[in-house]
């Protein structure tokens, strides 16, 4: 390995992004992952850039946060969106994938890039020279001991993923295609509508169901971030909740029945371009397999449902960032090392994919010489660094692309799509300014 070439730890979407953002700038890369070799608890392709959870990256709009970021990641060449715009699949306002075609391509792109030297090898200790840690939250123990030296404490979360079901043994007597309000082209989500005596049977066993044990946590109290909340606990804060969140009937109608409006609904969105897998929309679940064969056969639709992989919960791991990290994602007391993805407190996927395009450009500017580049606090991009580098809180948490984190306009806009609108055309217009040219 010569002293010229970045390392890359970990082929997701952080350290993909990471690598193309090196290798296009034309700087070697060598870019490890311990797959196929190895695989983690969540992790079952041998592709890179593996989807382990939801198959979208949330909306498209620009007056969302989500869209936003996207599209900011669009004017600076992401790898990772640009494959996911090649690879979608129906999904109303949102951008999601064909999961096994995105990271197909992303797999081939990154193998076939002439800087690009991917090495599949478990990494226990770091490699000497500039190095991205993109291992994700999942990270191998080996090279765990490693991190909690140089960074010292470690947190814990927990991340849960939805079940995904057979097409064909959705029983469409009881179901309907429409997107909320009519987004879309009508086909997008499957609605599965369940009366109020059906969804208050659904809901009594949901809380009552028997929960998969968590390993190497306190049972009792496990950290769970919010966006990934598991549905039988999301449950449990009372009977309406889930009808005010996955649930929720508002904006779909059954053309069977026009004039009705379900008490509650569960969505499905397509795993795949041919349809033949669906996912349930939120409903990321830790009940053991027969619970969920159980409790999810109690919706009306899915009183036959052939489940192609059962919802799970795993332990993820985040390093304490605002002790550690610079915005541009470097350590503070080794600017040598970056980290980037989950394991920076960013959370979702179109976020780690930022913070491995961060981290790769100012590995490639540390290694030629020519300073940094950090995205102003204003960008989605420069707000999810600055978060990640200078949160004050005393309980750091992972933190999603949201408007918050953006720094007040200079006009006060009461109208939230208006004010919303005026923080997308103040971003774009920078990278407008500074990069299109």
């Amino acid at each position: 390995m010569s002293n010229n070439e970045i390392n890359v730890i970990g082929a997701g979407l952080a350290g993909c992004e990471a690598a193309w953002q090196i290798a296009e700038r034309g700087i070697k890369v060598n870019l490890y992952d311990m797959k196929p070799k190895k695989f983690s608890p969540a992790h079952k392709s041998e592709n890179l850039c593996e989807l382990v959870c939801s198959n979208s990256f949330k909306a498209e709009r620009i007056d969302s946060a989500a869209g936003l970021l996207k599209e900011e990641l669009r004017k600076m060449n992401s790898l990772v969106v640009s494959c996911a715009d090649k690879c979608k699949v129906p999904a109303g306002g949102a951008l999601a994938v064909d999961r096994d075609k995105f990271s197909g391509m992303v797999t081939d792109k990154i193998k076939n890039h002439k800087n690009i030297n991917f090495i599949s090898e478990e990494i226990s200790d770091l490699p000497e020279g500039i190095t991205i840690i993109a291992t994700g939250p999942l990270t191998s123990e080996s090279l765990s001991g490693k991190i909690s030296k140089i960074c010292g404490e470690k947190l814990s979360f927990f991340d849960a993923a939805a079940p995904i079901i057979s097409s064909e043994s959705i029983d469409m007597n009881h179901a309907f295609f429409a997107s909320r309000y009519g987004k879309g082209d009508g086909k997008d989500y499957l609605n599965c509508p369940l009366t109020e005596e059906e969804y208050t049977e659904f809901y009594n066993n949901l809380i009552l169901a028997e929960r998969a044990p968590l390993h190497d946590v306190d049972v009792s109290n496990p950290k769970v971030y919010e966006g990934c909340i598991p549905v039988e606990v999301m449950a449990q804060r009372g009977f309406d909740t889930l009808r005010y969140g996955p649930m929720k009937p508002v904006g779909l109608r059954d053309p069977k029945e026009p004039e009705k409006r379900p008490f509650a609904i569960v969505q499905l969105r397509k795993e795949n371009l041919d349809g033949t897998m669906y996912n349930m929309v939120g409903f990321q679940t830790n009940l053991k397999f027969p619970e969920q064969r159980r409790v999810f056969g109690m919706i009306p639709a899915l009183k036959n449902a052939d489940f192609i992989r059962y919802g799970v919960m795993h332990r993820n791991t985040f390093i304490n960032s605002p002790k550690i990290l610079n915005p541009d994602y470097s350590m503070r007391d080794d600017t040598n090392i970056f980290f980037a993805g989950q394991i920076t407190g960013v959370e979702g996927y179109m976020e780690s994919v930022s913070s491995g395009l961060v981290a790769g450009i100012n590995a490639a500017l540390r290694r030629t010489g020519k300073g940094e580049c950090v995205f102003p606090k204003f960008t989605m991009i420069g707000a999810l660094a600055n978060y990640a580098a200078n949160s004050e809180s005393e309980d750091f948490q992972p933190m999603g692309a949201n408007f918050g984190i953006l720094p007040p306009l200079d006009e006060l806009i009461k109208d939230k799509k208006m004010r919303y609108n005026e923080f997308a055309k103040r971003s774009l217009m920078y990278f407008e300014d500074r990069f299109s040219k």
